[in-house]
């Protein structure tokens, strides 16, 4: 880039532009989608070091960047601009810009475009504001000293807490500014600066945890020897549900932060987490450090100062949370190892479980996979031996595992517009009259997933994708689940012009809801799914509610599977135990039996015994076999034995090229082309182009390609040549998707 000698004064370490003595080339790698970093000259009398976070020009921007390498030296120097300024934080470790490196080159990503995750909040590289604050002096007021009510009431209140600005002070207490001015002018209280992101309350690793079952102190002690022996190791905890794993692996983290070091606990739904924020509360004494979407701002600003500079010594966080700069990071948590939420699917597209083995890897630090139903690829590495697997067979407490039961929906008749058979209704009765609780699931969002017309049988369909209107009845709109568009029900069909003649297809957990309310309309009824639930707060009301026994009869989706505690809880119905098995997703049967099992398990989790109804019209389908019958191992032996036939993840190597466009027309001529400049080689196989099963999404055609060859074949280096090789016009985007989890 041609240097335009800019020098700026500003927050951080002010920085001159200068000549070129005591200059030289830094590469800095930005926050962009761009493949390496770009050349600028340090100002002079700065020594700029790898992993310093500077601000620099970039066209008519400024942006923030980190120094990456000594640059490459292909312009003249004295065309270089120059760096405007370092920011006053720690430099990115080494260990971190390895990670960004290889999370890169694994996933097919421009490097900046992944250093853009781990830069998520600039405005937290700028020194954080100092306040004044008052505290209690320690001295004795002076001779004089009159002690007014509102005096007093200032003092205890500054000794109950932490320091607090005057006019906080003054404001708890109802009175003027001038009696908390007063007091440091008597020297009882005295005013000291505080940086906006001064350290709160530590989890103390020293308090005593839970008592542990015989099983739960084996599995914890192992995990404390591998967070001691400072090296790199993988461990499955493989534990049915209500075993306790949470507690284990919470040794695991008290042992790392008793070492000094930091820990990583990611969630596949943070805001979902209430319960497991609560026993870590308890545990430790004080909550971790949250990092998720739903935080402010001025929240995520002091989280990942916090890391930077290691004070937060826990952060429990969503998948993004692994990208954070942590100082000196010595253990990694994944919950819920199997759940496809830590897919991500947008931008730089990666398995967070993966990259977290990879973190892991490249650290030298161990990792702890936490799972009732661990993922084929985990247990596939269990058996090959590049992983420790510790079980924990029995439910905490001496609570057994639900009965689980199939009704079979060719033998039940249901009554029109019914969806619940008479014997999950005979079940409902019966828990509600004990004065226990019970769960329906479904997971289907809304009250209907097709509305069509009665008359000519049009369906209402959305204009920016490939997917049908789901009608949410609560909000009497129709809606698309892929990009968000919504719209009235309308009172004339758009393509016959009938009038009313629109009926809703199906059910969705709202019509499940208006069934159950009529069944039993003395019953407390909440639904609990991702659209009728605004945020975590929500989602944490609803869930106290329901452990308060606030709620009789709990109707939800996918977001009830996910480690909730309800102790009196003991009847889980499932609607539809086949929704999910249909369709061509080569972990279609896994993930259903995962989902399954993990909400059966909400089931007679402490005294009261609990059962489960799955109704169906397959129950001869391996997946309704295996929880009937309880049998996991031979499930996932079959399973395993149908992708090694099909040599297909964890037996082979899978990639997905999805080519996309505003224009169908220019997006059909790129498939093409790529799949005719598609390498060739006995050992890869391309299938495609063919249309993605959502050819439109949010207004983009889609076109798709597979990539499948042997686990021998690194499949990275092939796709950056083919892509390399092949001309696509600029409106046309491919994004390449490594073991891809969906094959929407």
């Amino acid at each position: 880039m041609v240097g335009d000698g800019a020098s700026f004064l500003g927050k951080g370490e002010a920085v001159s532009g200068g000549g070129e003595a005591g200059a030289r080339r830094v590469g800095v790698l930005l926050p962009l989608p761009l493949p390496g970093p770009y050349d600028y000259r340090s100002p002079e009398g700065v020594v700029l070091q790898p992993g310093d976070y500077v601000e620099v020009p970039f066209g008519p921007r400024r942006l923030a960047g980190v120094v990456w390498n000594d640059g490459a030296g292909d312009l003249d120097f004295g065309r270089l601009r120059s760096v405007i300024r370092r920011f006053p934080v720690p430099p990115l470790p080494e260990i971190n810009r390895r990670f960004i490196d290889w999370v890169a080159n694994y996933t097919v990503s421009p490097a900046g475009q992944v250093l853009r995750m781990a830069i998520s909040v600039p405005a937290a590289l700028e020194a954080p504001r100092v306040t004044v604050v008052c505290r209690p002096s320690g001295k004795a007021a002076p001779a004089g000293f009159k002690e007014t009510p509102a005096r007093r009431a200032v003092l205890a209140l500054a000794a109950e807490g932490p320091p607090r600005a005057a006019a906080e002070l003054a404001a708890a207490v109802g009175c003027g500014p001038a009696v908390v001015r007063g007091l440091v002018e008597a020297g009882v209280l005295e005013a000291v600066p505080q940086s906006s992101e001064e350290a709160s309350v530590q989890p103390n690793w020293t308090l005593p945890g839970p008592v542990l079952s015989e099983d739960q102190q084996e599995a914890a002690a192992a995990l404390r020897a591998a967070v001691a022996a400072g090296c790199y190791s993988v461990t499955l905890l493989d534990g049915v549900t209500g075993s306790g794993k949470t507690e284990v692996y919470f040794e695991a983290i008290a042992a790392c932060l008793a070492a000094g070091r930091q820990a990583v606990a990611l969630l596949p739904e943070i805001a979902l987490s209430s319960q497991w924020l609560d026993r870590f509360t308890r545990r430790f004494g004080a909550a971790p450090a949250l990092w998720h979407s739903e935080l402010t701002g001025g929240q995520r600003r002091a989280t990942w100062r916090a890391v930077a500079e290691g004070r937060a010594g826990i952060v429990v966080g969503a998948r993004s949370a692994l990208f954070l700069p942590y100082a000196d990071l010595g253990l990694v948590v994944v919950d819920e190892e199997h759940d496809p939420a830590f897919k991500q699917e947008e931008g730089v597209i990666y398995h967070a479980r993966d990259m977290a083995v990879a973190r892991a890897w490249l650290g030298g630090i161990p990792i702890i996979l936490a799972s009732a139903t661990p993922s084929l690829e985990t247990q596939v590495n269990v058996e090959s031996g590049r992983y420790q697997r510790l079980h924990l067979p029995d439910r905490h407490g001496g609570a057994l595992l639900p009965e689980i039961q199939v009704i079979d929906l060719r033998r039940q008749k249901l009554e029109p517009r019914r969806w619940i058979a008479p014997p999950l209704r005979r079940a409902l009765a019966e828990t509600l009259e004990a004065g226990e609780q019970a769960m329906v699931f479904l997971n289907r969002r809304g009250y209907a997933p097709l509305t069509l017309c009665r008359a000519c049988g049009f369906r209402l369909q959305c204009h920016s994708c490939s997917a049908w209107l789901v009608e949410h009845r609560a909000s009497q709109r129709l809606q698309c689940h892929h990009c968000g568009y919504a719209m009235p029900i309308p009172d004339l069909c758009p393509n016959c012009e009938k009038a009313d003649s629109f009926t809703a297809c199906g059910p969705g957990v709202e019509r499940i809801a208006e069934e159950v309310a009529e069944l039993f309309p003395q019953a407390r009824v909440a639904v609990m799914a991702s659209d009728t639930l605004a945020g975590p707060c929500a989602i944490d009301a609803l869930v106290r509610r329901v452990t308060e026994q606030d709620v009789d009869l709990l109707i939800g989706t996918q977001i009830m599977a996910k480690g909730h505690h309800f102790p009196m809880l003991t009847l889980v119905g499932v609607v539809d135990a086949d929704l999910g098995l249909a369709g061509g997703d080569m972990r279609a049967a896994e993930r259903t039996y995962q989902l399954l099992h993990q909400v059966s398990g909400r089931a007679g989790r402490a005294e009261r015994p609990g059962r489960v109804l799955l109704q169906s019209y397959m129950p001869e389908h391996p997946v309704i076999g295996a929880l009937a019958s309880g049998d996991r191992d031979r499930f996932l032996e079959a399973e395993a034995q149908e992708r090694q036939y099909g040599h297909l993840p964890p037996f082979g190597r899978l990639a997905a090229l999805v080519v996309s466009g505003p224009e169908m027309e220019a997006v059909d001529r790129a498939a093409i082309l790529l799949g005719r400049t598609a390498p060739r080689s006995d050992q890869i196989e391309i299938l495609g182009p063919a249309p993605a099963p959502l050819a439109l999404l949010r207004g983009r055609h889609r076109r798709r390609l597979l990539v499948r060859a042997p686990r021998s074949v690194v499949l990275q280096p092939v796709i950056r040549a083919w892509l390399a090789a092949t001309p696509l016009p600029s409106s046309v985007r491919v994004q390449v998707d490594i073991d891809p989890y969906s094959f929407l």
